[in-house]
């Protein structure tokens, strides 16, 4: 059975992106990236918005605000498009102009359950907050992943993550600190039909 991993990269305050910040916010570094390379072959889950996104990083449309990409991420790109990818949308057309990228227009929440049913590797998302949410909703998701970095974008801040989400009860299983200054934390995630009674006195 396969496993599936809701991965996140975020400011502080929960915000995916900000305008006119670069990737990463700019504020990656060596043990981070190192990181980010030893992470293990994944398929990669997205909707149409992150796929129209990414493919466009791609092809080579920089980012709103920069002249051309950064090593880091044209690297991260690359590494994307060496990936299986599974888009799923109804508005988007076959054949995708991303590499290993394949189209899936049924359900994306029974899809991926069957994709876990018959599975053995690593599924993760990307992006795809909308996709996310409804994974996370349904049960499905094994682990999840939030990277902070040291960041408020109280005021240029965009895509709010965890707006509309159930109450979930968070199991840590993992934590770590990258260059003195980005926080991972990694949980077990369990959904919550109501808050959790309290303690009689």
């Amino acid at each position: 059975m396969s496993e599936l991993l809701v991965d996140f990269i975020t400011s502080l305050d929960g915000h995916a992106s900000g305008e006119g910040w670069p990737g990463f916010w700019g504020l990656e570094g060596p043990e981070y990236l190192a990181w980010l390379g030893e992470q293990p072959e994944a398929t990669y889950l997205m909707g149409a918005n992150t796929y129209r996104l990414m493919s466009g990083f791609a092809a080579g449309e920089v980012p709103e605000g920069q002249d051309e990409f950064r090593p880091e991420e044209e690297a991260s790109v690359d590494e994307l498009t060496r990936a299986s990818k599974v888009v799923f949308s109804s508005s988007l057309e076959v054949p995708l102009t991303w590499a290993n990228s394949s189209l899936v227009r049924d359900d994306a929440v029974e899809s991926v359950r069957a994709m876990k049913a018959s599975g053995s590797g690593l599924l993760s998302t990307i992006g795809s907050l909308s996709l996310c949410r409804s994974l996370l909703r349904a049960g499905l998701v094994d682990r999840f992943r939030v990277v902070m970095f040291p960041v408020i974008t109280g005021a240029t801040g965009e895509e709010r993550i965890y707006d509309g989400y159930p109450d979930v009860a968070l199991e840590m299983i993992e934590h770590r600190t990258f260059d003195g200054r980005i926080q991972l934390v990694e949980y077990k995630p369990r959904v919550l039909e109501h808050p959790p009674l309290g303690t009689p006195v």
